[in-house]
């Protein structure tokens, strides 16, 4: 998604965003292989909370680091289309009108950037048409995505900062949790919402790496509509 500088950083979090996208990609696997075949079990979907808000800081590291902002947005524009069909077949392979209007996660972050490239170009009203976009059309995570890149974007050069606000974000989650939702964390009969998990993903953004993992950008592209159409195969198969 971009080139490292590592004379001159551009933010001072962790640059390696490979092995990130790694973690993202494989706790969001887990979570739609729950979702799809274990829901009885939430453990599934707790792990898939790391995944949304790594997503969102690399988008902000791409921001930060790309040649070309345009071709970026492109790229992710015409993923999100792609990778709309396949989402609804995984979730909902015998009903495809049931979740057309549901935007999967290429929407919510083609929506996230572009805000955030309106406030980095000072184009302000591009960032307030996209908010309110997010937050009106049914995208995952609504506008929380542009809130993410907000903290990660403004704390850039203040990675300790960056961190207490990134936790401050995901603090309301621990009394937003419903009994009777089998997702839920339950603490000694307090339910905690089971969105609290995505605090974990801390750890991975805000401590520098050095993996040395790379992988070709389309390789985390193709992976989202790939591991979709698998579920939704096996769910046809399975006629589950």
């Amino acid at each position: 998604m971009f080139q490292e500088e590592t004379l001159t950083p551009k933010l001072r979090s962790n640059l390696d965003t490979d092995f990130l996208k790694l973690i993202a990609i494989l706790s969001m696997a887990i979570d739609h292989v729950g979702s799809a075949f274990f829901p009885q079990y939430p453990v599934f979907r707790w792990i898939g909370r790391l995944a949304f808000p790594i997503f969102a800081y690399c988008l902000t590291v791409g921001l930060l680091y790309t040649h070309d902002i345009k071709r970026y947005l492109i790229r992710l524009s015409v993923f999100a289309l792609v990778s709309q069909p396949f989402y609804i077949f995984a979730f909902h392979p015998w009903d495809w009108q049931a979740e057309w209007m549901n935007m999967n996660i290429f929407f919510t972050l083609l929506v996230s950037l572009l805000a955030m490239w309106g406030l980095h170009t000072r184009r302000w009203w591009l960032f307030i048409a996209m908010f309110v976009l997010a937050s009106l059309v049914n995208f995952d995570y609504s506008a929380n995505g542009i809130i993410l890149m907000l903290i990660f974007y403004l704390c850039r050069n203040r990675p300790a900062l960056g961190a207490g606000l990134y936790i401050l974000f995901w603090l309301p989650a621990l009394w937003g949790g419903d009994l009777e939702d089998p997702r839920s964390l339950i603490v000694a009969g307090h339910a905690v919402n089971w969105t609290v998990f995505g605090m974990l993903s801390v750890l991975p953004i805000y401590l520098p790496t050095r993996t040395g993992i790379k992988i070709p950008k389309w390789v985390f592209y193709g992976f989202y509509p790939a591991h979709l159409a698998a579920i939704g195969i096996v769910r046809v198969i399975l006629k589950v």
